[in-house]
């Protein structure tokens, strides 16, 4: 019974945040931090032309590194009809060094950033690892995803579907 009401607050909680973006059309300003060959490089050069996946994650986050191979699937099937994904660890400085090395061995293809003080994280004051964010081309947010178990991949691609139409 209490893992059902677990679901159920989760379930209600995710879907009252998507509600109150699509009603406050909240645009994510654009950014600029390092990728992995720390170089600089803003939102506005990644993102997608029709949308943008904006997934917060950190290597010591089971959940994260379970999603990202998922993402990896989602990237290559629709990255051709103008969705990138971004990924932005928010390691802390001691962790950063791993940043690379979990990236390459889940053979990770689109862009990760770093985001050691989480600052773009915290500017739209999400707390959960992983984030995941649909941006639409005008880099409003359309859909936000906390949290990840097997099988939240379909509601990801549904609603990239949905606002890809």
């Amino acid at each position: 019974m209490k893992v059902l009401i677990k679901i159920i607050w989760t379930l209600i909680f995710t879907l009252s945040m998507s509600f109150l973006c699509l009603i406050n059309a909240q645009v994510v300003d654009d950014f600029v931090l390092d990728n992995l060959d720390n170089e600089q490089v803003s939102l506005d050069e990644l993102k997608g032309e029709n949308l943008t996946v904006i997934d917060f994650w950190a290597t010591w986050c089971k959940p994260c590194t379970k999603a990202m191979p998922k993402l990896n699937v989602i990237y290559n099937e629709y990255k051709d009809q103008g969705l990138n994904i971004i990924g932005i660890s928010c390691d802390g400085p001691r962790s950063m060094s791993k940043v690379p090395a979990v990236a390459n061995a889940l053979k990770v293809e689109y862009p990760i950033l770093k985001d050691i003080n989480c600052e773009v994280m915290n500017t739209y004051q999400f707390q959960a690892f992983p984030t995941l964010l649909l941006l639409n081309s005008d880099n409003e947010i359309v859909f936000v995803h906390e949290g990840f178990r097997n099988g939240d991949e379909v509601e990801i691609k549904t609603e990239i579907e949905h606002h890809l139409k």
